[in-house]
Formats: structure tokens, C-alpha cells, sequence
């Protein structure tokens, strides 16, 4: 019996092993897009490598009850949560290529252009309508290309 509950566990850690080795450095980049935070040096990111870190400890508890879905989108979804979360609280951007947007327009921004989740996803996961994401990704894209002002002094709550 124990020798084959540590070969469950066993296959669950190199299972998840791999999905880390694939997918994290996508991730962290999604995350260090989402606080704002410069990449560069190794280590200036350390918000969202903390928002990293506790998204696939939230995945690897989740494991075993994922039957069949994708756990990048399960880490997804967390990792946009907690940083909605997180954003909601008190943190403004630290620099970084996305600092000029509000935090919930860098996690619509991460989530539709980056990430490629659809609208309708979008829409769902942040509970905002549809029409709401479009608009968001909209003046978002416009901040980004310069053809509007940046909007981060008036830092909104996703």
C-alpha cells in the first residue's frame, strides 16, 4: 500500500515537474508583465515571482482533482486572481514596459494579447461585460502605441 501511494506520488511530482519546466517561463513573464516590474536583473521581478510562486503551489495542490483540464490555464486564472487580488489592496506599477497602464488594464492587456485568452473568457474570469474587456484592451493598446496619455497616477482596481 505505501509503496504504491509513493509511486503516485512520485509520478504526480514528475508530472508536474515537466508542466513547471514547460510552462513557468511564460508564466513569469505574464506575471512580471502584470506587476510592471522591470525583468531585468535577474531577481528585479520579485512580486511576480511570488505571485508565481504561490499560483503553482495553488496547481500542484490541485493536481490530482485537475482530471483532464489544463493546468496552465488552472495557473493562469490563479495568477491573474491574485494579482487582481493583490492590485485591488494597495500595489501601484515599479516600472517596467506595462507601468504606464492601471492594473486592471495590464491584466486585460496580459490576458487578451499576451496570453490570447478569448473576450468571452476574459469577460468571465474578471466578472466585467464582454464590451467592458474590448474598451479596456482598446485604450489599453492606445496608451501602449502613444496615442493616449499613461494612466497610472489614477490606478484603478481590476
Amino acid at each position: 500500500m505505501r509503496e504504491r501511494q509513493a509511486g503516485r506520488q512520485r509520478r504526480r511530482a514528475q508530472e508536474f515537474e515537466a508542466f513547471v519546466a514547460g510552462a513557468a517561463g511564460r508564466l513569469l513573464h505574464a506575471a512580471t508583465l502584470l506587476t510592471a516590474e522591470p525583468a531585468r536583473p535577474p531577481g528585479a521581478n520579485e512580486r511576480a515571482q511570488r505571485l508565481l510562486t504561490a499560483a503553482l503551489a495553488r496547481t500542484y495542490a490541485d493536481w490530482d482533482r485537475l482530471h483532464g483540464e489544463d493546468p496552465y490555464n488552472r495557473t493562469r486564472q490563479d495568477l491573474a486572481a491574485r494579482f487582481a487580488r493583490e492590485a485591488w489592496r494597495h500595489h501601484h506599477s515599479h516600472g517596467g514596459l506595462l507601468a504606464g497602464l492601471t492594473s486592471q488594464e495590464r491584466l486585460v492587456l496580459v490576458l487578451r494579447l499576451h496570453e490570447g485568452v478569448p473576450e468571452e473568457q476574459t469577460a468571465a474570469l474578471l466578472g466585467l461585460p464582454a464590451d467592458r474587456i474590448r474598451a479596456i484592451c482598446n485604450r489599453s493598446v492606445a496608451t501602449m502605441r502613444g496615442t493616449r496619455g499613461p494612466t497610472a497616477r489614477r490606478e484603478a482596481a481590476p
